[in-house]
């Protein structure tokens, strides 16, 4: 993007379908050119006529897609013409970002518009302000937040005209969207190699401590909790080349997508590194569980299991030993096929804060099972393992991790 100091001023992008919420929109526009920021409004509606002149048109929208209005109006399916829509604008907010022309983007709408104008944020470089405001975002957001920076706003009452309180809320969005396109970060004269880390409660210890020995070796360490979105998001800056080196110490979101938790980051998870061929240092932290949401949420087929009322809404299961199994042969493949260094530290005495000798979740049966099944299918020739006699949250093991990836790292920086 061009530098802001040549810039008139910040520029927003609004998107969204202006045969319903037109009004709407000019009234969001009105509000951030009187703070100085400039418009630029894209009509990706389809059916109705719009509200307002737009920018950029909904037959501009329906070409960058590789179609026409005329085809998606009378093909009769809104579902399918909202997601080429979202394709087509997706194309534009792409372009208008790499012409400088983008600084911000901002959506109103309900599940459609939600879903039409949030795939073109997902589109965008992390980083760049998003701002949805839906009649959706105080539901599951995850949907349409995804792993980016998508900021959903609760509009309360529908965006159905302008009344006492729309009126509000609307001007709150706008003050919002343009605080961020006028804010800048401090730049630093220290540019430090970034390092991505997974974390859990229940392998925080190790975390920290593996953190603040690779940030007193020079590396700036950016933790992320593995809760389904934290690992995709993780993945998808070390695939977009801002992270340079994996500390991937829990990947219980690999249990979750094995058994159907709700935390699972997808059957991709722990492939980024190596495709990328990053430096990597992989543990196992809390595949001795499954995760769920309120305890009457647990599937029937799982009444039966060993559960873990973590807290009101989070239900921890232990994973069986043949589940283990099979997620040590899943770890073992994904390895197996990186494309840079790789070592695999095992703690032998538990991969939890509850998994340890005398914890809620100790099972040494489940533990062997995941052992056996890494052991059984790691290639050696290329995956570096590593068994270390602690649990994951002994301050050596920790020191272990942080001290072979700094050294894969520096190994790589020589060879390159």
């Amino acid at each position: 993007m061009e530098d802001k100091g040549l810039q008139a001023k910040p520029g927003v992008v609004l998107l969204g379908t202006l045969d319903t919420k037109g009004v709407e929109y000019g009234y969001i526009r009105d509000r951030l050119e009187e703070q100085g920021v400039d418009t630029i409004l894209i009509d990706a509606g389809v059916i109705g006529e719009p509200q307002i002149i737009p920018d950029i048109t909904r037959e501009e929208v329906a070409q960058a897609a590789g179609t026409d209005i005329k085809t998606l109006a009378e093909s009769g399916d809104r579902g399918a013409a909202v997601t080429t829509m979202a394709c087509g604008a997706s194309v534009i907010t792409k372009r208008l970002y790499e012409e400088g022309r983008l600084d911000g983007i901002l959506g109103l709408g309900g599940s459609g518009g939600s879903a039409l104008v949030t795939q073109a944020m997902r589109d965008l470089p992390i980083g760049v302000p998003k701002l949805m405001l839906s009649t959706m975002a105080s539901g599951d957001t995850r949907p349409y937040v995804g792993a980016v920076d998508i900021t959903m706003m609760h509009s309360v009452v529908d965006i159905a005209g302008i009344n006492q309180l729309s009126a509000r809320i609307l001007t709150n969005a706008a003050g919002a969207i343009a605080g961020m396109v006028k804010s800048s970060v401090p730049q630093s004269t220290c540019k430090k190699n970034l390092i991505g880390a997974t974390m859990f409660g229940v392998t925080t210890p190790a975390v920290n401590a593996a953190r603040e020995r690779l940030e007193e070796l020079g590396y700036e360490v950016i933790v992320f909790h593995a809760t389904g979105t934290g690992g995709q998001s993780m993945e998808s800056l070390i695939r977009d080349g801002f992270i340079t080196a994996s500390l991937d110490v829990t990947t219980t979101e690999l249990a979750d997508d094995l058994v159907g938790g709700v935390l699972s980051a997808g059957p991709n998870r722990l492939e980024a590194a190596g495709h990328s061929g990053v430096p990597q240092v992989v543990s196992l932290g809390a595949l001795d569980m499954v995760n769920f949401g309120p305890v009457e949420t647990v599937p029937p087929q799982f009444k039966d299991r060993l559960l873990y009322q973590h807290n009101a809404t989070i239900t921890l299961m232990r994973t069986t030993p043949e589940e283990c199994a099979e997620l040590g042969r899943r770890i073992a493949r994904k390895l197996n096929a990186a494309k840079g260094p790789v070592s695999l530290f095992i703690p032998l005495k538990g991969v939890s804060l509850i998994a340890t000798e005398g914890g809620l979740f100790h099972d040494a049966e489940a533990d062997q099972a995941l052992i056996g099944g890494l052991r059984e299918h790691v290639d050696p020739k290329v995956v570096e393992v590593r068994e270390i006699d602690t649990d994951i949250n002994d301050p050596l093991f920790a020191q272990a991790m942080a001290e072979r990836l700094h050294e894969l790292y520096q190994d790589r920086r020589r060879d390159a």
